[in-house]
C-alpha cells in the first residue's frame, strides 16, 4: 500500500472511508447491545466485539486485488476505492490500538505506556533507519540493474524480525510485517525485485495452503445445526454489510456519479477477503474465537467474496458506455486555424527523439499551434495501485525523476517553439492490460484529435532488428480498436537521431502512399499540414488498382478525388510557394505494388500511410 495515497487523498476519500467504518461499529454495537444475554461472558463479549471491528475493517489489499481481478484498478470507480480504502485500513489499524490501550490502562497504566512507547520507537526506527537504508540499496544499484541478493535477503530478515519484535510486545506479528512493508519503497528496483523473487512462490503455494487449512478448521455442521446462532449471525453480518454499502453509496452518489456505478462502488469497499480471515484465524488460534463465531465468520467471507465481483461486473462495464455518443476526433475535421491537440505516448528514452522529430514536422504556427500532451507509461510493478503524475505538479522524488528525464527533451522543444508549441507532460503508472484505458481516457479528457504510438519494434542504426516487445503491439492494437480520435504509430528506424531545430536549413522528404479510404485521406490531411513547413518536400503518390480505371464511381472514390484536387493543382488550401508532388501508378498485381513500395521506401526521411 503507498502511504502517500492516504495522506495525500480528497476529503470525499476521507469521509467516506472514516464514515464506512464508524457506521459499521455502530451498528455492530448496537446488534450486539440488543440481542446481549443478562449472563453473557467476557469471552463472548471479546468475540462480538472482534467480530464487529473486524466487519468493519476495509482492507486496502483486498479491494485492490478485486479491481485488479475485476479490470477496474485506473477507473474512476477503482481510484476512489483505493483512496478511500487506504484511509479506511489505516483508521482501523490507529482506532484498534487506541481501543486497545484505552481497555488495558485501567487495570495496568504502566504496561500501556510501555507499549505505547515500544511502538512509538518502532515506528520511529522503520522510518528513520530502515527506509533510508533501502534507499541507499536503491542509489548503489545502477540504473535497470538487479538488485544484489545480498540485499533481498537482508530486506526479508528485517521484515520477519519485525514481525516477531511485534509478537514479543503482545501484539499481533501482522503489524509488524505490515508497518515494514509500508516503509518499503514501491516500485523497481527494490520492491519489483521482492514481488519478482517471493510473489509466485507465496501466492501460489503459501497462500493456497493457508486459505485452505483455514476453511477447513471450520464446522459448518455444528453451526448450522443451532438455530439461533444461525439467526444472530445471518442479522449481524446483514445488517454490519448495510451499514458499510449504504454510506459508500451515498457518499459516492452525493459526488455526481451515476447510482449504479455508486452501487458497485459501495460493494466493492463492502468486499472482504484474505485479510478477514487470517485474522480470524489468528484469534482462533488465541483461543479468543469460539469454533462456531469462526465457522459463521468463515461461511461470510465467503459468501461475500462469491456474490460481491458477479455484482460488480453486471454493475459497472465502464468500457461499454465511455465514448458513447461521442463524435470521434481527427485531423481532417479541424478548421484551418485551429490548434492540433496531440497525445504522444512514449515508453523509454529511444521513443524520445523521433517523437520530436515527428512533432516538430506538424508545422504548428501562430496561427494553429500545437497542443502537446506527452504521456509517459510506466509499467505498474510492486505496488497495488496506479499512479497518476502530472509534471507541472512536479515534486522531486525517487519515483518521478527517471520518468522526468524522458521529459525534459519536450520542454526542451516547446522552448525551441515558444509560441507555436505548447506541452503539458505526465507520467502514468498503471498495468500493462489497463494501458490502452490511461491512454484514451487521456485523449477523450483532453480532447485530443491525434494520438501518437511508439512501434513494437526497434532497429539498430545498420537496419538489423534489435528489440521486438509483443506487449507494446498488443497495446498498439488495443488502442487502435478503443481510441476517440485518430491513431498513428510511429516507426523509428534509427536515421534521424537528433531533433531537428528550426533554424536549420536542411529539408526533410515525405513520401505518402494514397490508395484511398478513410484512413488515407486523414494520413493526407496529416501530410498537407506539414507541407506547409519551407524545409518540407512532399511527393504523394496515389496507387490505383488497373481494374479501377473503368468508370465505375462510388462516394469513398468522390472523396478521394476531392482530397486530391489541391495535391494536383498545388493551390487552393495549401498555398502556392510549397514543394509537393503528386504521381499516380497503376498497379496490375500485389507483386507489382510490393516492387514499387520497395523501390520508392528508402527515397524519404518521413513514410505516412493509412490504415
Amino acid at each position: 500500500m503507498d502511504m502517500k495515497l492516504a495522506l495525500r487523498t480528497t476529503k470525499r476519500s476521507v469521509g467516506i472511508g472514516v464514515v464506512s467504518l464508524l457506521s459499521s461499529i455502530l451498528v455492530g454495537a448496537a446488534i450486539n447491545e440488543a440481542f446481549k444475554q443478562p449472563n453473557e461472558t467476557e469471552q463472548v463479549k471479546s468475540e462480538r466485539l472482534i467480530e464487529t471491528v473486524i466487519e468493519a475493517l476495509t482492507s486496502f489489499s483486498v479491494i485492490a486485488c478485486l479491481l485488479a481481478e475485476l479490470k477496474i484498478l485506473n477507473t474512476e470507480l477503482g481510484r476512489l476505492a483505493l483512496t478511500s480504502a487506504a484511509v479506511g485500513d489505516l483508521s482501523t489499524m490507529f482506532l484498534v490500538h487506541v481501543m486497545s490501550w484505552s481497555r488495558n490502562f485501567t487495570a495496568s497504566p504502566l504496561l500501556v505506556i510501555e507499549r505505547v512507547v515500544i511502538m512509538f520507537c518502532f515506528i520511529t526506527l522503520i522510518i528513520f533507519v530502515f527506509r533510508p537504508l533501502m534507499y541507499w540499496v536503491i542509489k548503489r544499484t545502477p540504473d535497470g540493474g538487479p538488485i544484489a541478493e545480498v540485499y533481498i535477503t537482508a530486506t526479508m530478515m528485517v521484515a520477519l524480525g519485525c514481525a516477531v519484535f511485534t509478537h514479543w510486545t503482545d501484539q499481533s506479528p501482522l503489524i509488524g510485517a505490515f508497518l515494514f512493508g509500508l516503509a518499503v519503497p514501491d516500485g523497481p528496483p527494490l520492491g519489483s525485485a521482492l514481488i519478482d523473487k517471493f510473489e509466485c512462490f507465496i501466492n501460489a503455494f503459501f497462500l493456497s495452503i493457508y486459505v485452505t487449512a483455514s476453511t477447513l478448521r471450520a464446522n459448518f455442521g455444528n453451526m448450522l445445526s443451532d438455530p439461533s446462532h444461525v439467526k444472530f449471525f445471518t442479522f449481524f453480518f446483514s445488517m454490519t454489510f448495510l451499514a458499510k454499502l449504504i454510506p459508500c453509496c451515498i457518499g459516492s452518489f452525493l459526488n455526481f456519479m451515476p447510482f449504479r456505478d455508486s452501487l458497485a462502488f459501495g460493494l466493492v469497499m463492502s468486499s472482504k477477503g484474505i485479510v478477514q480471515l487470517s485474522h480470524y484465524s489468528t484469534f482462533r488460534d488465541n483461543k479468543v474465537l469460539s469454533e462456531t463465531s469462526f465457522t459463521a465468520m468463515v461461511i461470510a467471507i465467503l459468501v461475500n467474496a462469491t456474490i460481491i465481483p458477479i455484482l460488480v461486473r453486471f454493475l459497472y462495464d465502464p468500457d461499454s458506455r465511455k465514448y458513447a455518443a461521442y463524435e470521434q476526433r481527427n485531423i481532417m475535421h479541424l478548421k484551418p486555424d485551429a490548434e492540433l491537440r496531440i497525445l504522444a505516448c512514449v515508453h523509454t528514452s529511444d521513443n524520445v527523439p523521433a517523437m520530436i522529430n515527428l512533432l516538430d514536422l506538424t508545422c504548428p504556427t501562430r496561427e494553429s499551434p500545437n497542443v502537446v500532451y506527452v504521456l509517459h507509461l510506466i509499467e505498474l510493478m510492486a505496488r497495488n495501485s496506479p499512479v497518476f503524475i502530472a509534471h507541472h505538479n512536479y515534486e522531486s522524488s525517487t519515483a518521478t525523476t527517471k520518468s522526468f528525464e524522458k521529459i525534459i527533451p519536450f520542454y526542451q522543444y516547446e522552448g525551441n517553439n515558444w509560441g507555436l508549441v505548447t506541452v503539458n507532460a505526465f507520467t502514468v503508472i498503471t498495468p500493462r492490460k489497463l494501458m490502452h484505458e490511461d491512454i484514451c481516457t487521456m485523449a477523450l479528457d483532453k480532447q485530443t484529435s491525434f494520438i501518437i504510438l511508439p512501434f513494437h519494434r526497434k532497429w539498430s542504426i545498420d537496419g538489423s532488428l534489435e528489440e521486438e516487445n509483443n506487449l507494446v503491439r498488443n497495446l498498439n492494437c488495443t488502442v487502435l480498436d478503443q481510441a476517440p480520435c485518430s491513431v498513428g504509430i510511429l516507426i523509428d528506424r534509427g536515421r534521424r537521431q537528433k531533433p531537428m531545430k528550426p533554424s536549420s536549413p536542411s529539408s526533410c522528404s515525405i513520401g505518402m502512399l494514397f490508395l484511398g479510404g478513410k484512413d488515407d485521406r486523414e494520413a493526407l490531411m496529416l501530410a498537407k499540414r506539414m507541407a506547409r513547413g519551407p524545409r518540407v518536400k512532399l511527393t504523394v503518390t496515389r496507387l490505383i488498382e488497373y481494374q479501377d480505371c473503368s468508370n465505375v464511381v462510388d462516394w469513398d472514390t468522390v472523396l478521394d478525388t476531392e482530397m486530391l484536387k489541391d495535391v494536383k493543382q498545388n493551390n487552393g488550401v495549401l498555398g502556392n510557394g510549397y514543394d509537393i508532388k503528386y504521381v499516380e501508378e497503376v498497379l496490375h498485381s500485389g507483386s507489382q505494388t510490393i516492387k514499387l513500395v520497395r523501390s520508392i521506401a528508402n527515397d524519404y526521411d518521413l513514410m505516412i500511410v493509412g490504415r
